[in-house]
């Protein structure tokens, strides 16, 4: 899949672009199992779980969902809304983004920066001057380098029992300027 980062286009997801998304989460679980790092997502396809494909649909239905898509695929989604009921709330307005999931194929192509930047333009075009998310803190810290490579620090930790287990992650905040777009670095 040759692509440049122009190529990439952000929008709202559908019902329609269910499938697709539960591919692109399928495909991550098996290479984050294949690698060692299966407490991120586990290793059974999202495709296969009633709970997981209820969770990408709400995504849909309540317009939380957003894809991007190159020439027509989709590469990669997010969910960007309210932060879920057992993350620490904050006294002041926030985006929360979550599930974030590249397409394997497409990874360092700009995909994942162009899904970032999304959710700073949305949340700075809201008059929100917070983005949250939550991660994976297991494993070798990769995906908490990412973020903090893309402008996000540290703002806590979280943990939960789970269908996988004990899941422990971190919360990462970036701090907007209202209707400032910013790029990030990564």
């Amino acid at each position: 899949m040759g692509m440049a980062e122009a190529a990439v286009r952000i929008r709202t997801g559908d019902l329609e672009d269910v499938p697709a998304v539960l591919a692109l989460y399928d495909r991550a679980v098996e290479w984050l199992a294949g690698s060692g790092r299966s407490g991120q997502w586990g290793t059974e396809p999202w495709s296969e779980s009633p709970r997981l494909i209820g969770r990408v649909r709400r995504y849909a239905e309540s317009g939380e969902l957003r894809v991007a898509e190159n020439e027509g695929a989709v590469v990669g989604a997010m969910r960007l809304g309210p932060a879920p009921e057992f993350i620490p709330s904050v006294q002041e307005p926030e985006l929360f983004l979550e599930a974030l999931v590249i397409d394997r194929r497409c990874a360092g192509l700009g995909v994942g920066k162009a899904l970032l930047d999304h959710a700073r333009a949305e949340a700075a075009d809201r008059g929100i001057s917070l983005l949250r998310l939550r991660c994976w803190a297991g494993g070798d810290q990769g995906l908490v380098r990412y973020y903090e490579r893309a402008g996000f620090v540290q703002s806590g930790r979280i943990r939960r029992d789970g269908a996988l287990g004990r899941w422990e992650g971190v919360i990462l905040s970036q701090r907007l300027q209202p209707n400032e777009r910013t790029s990030c670095p990564a």
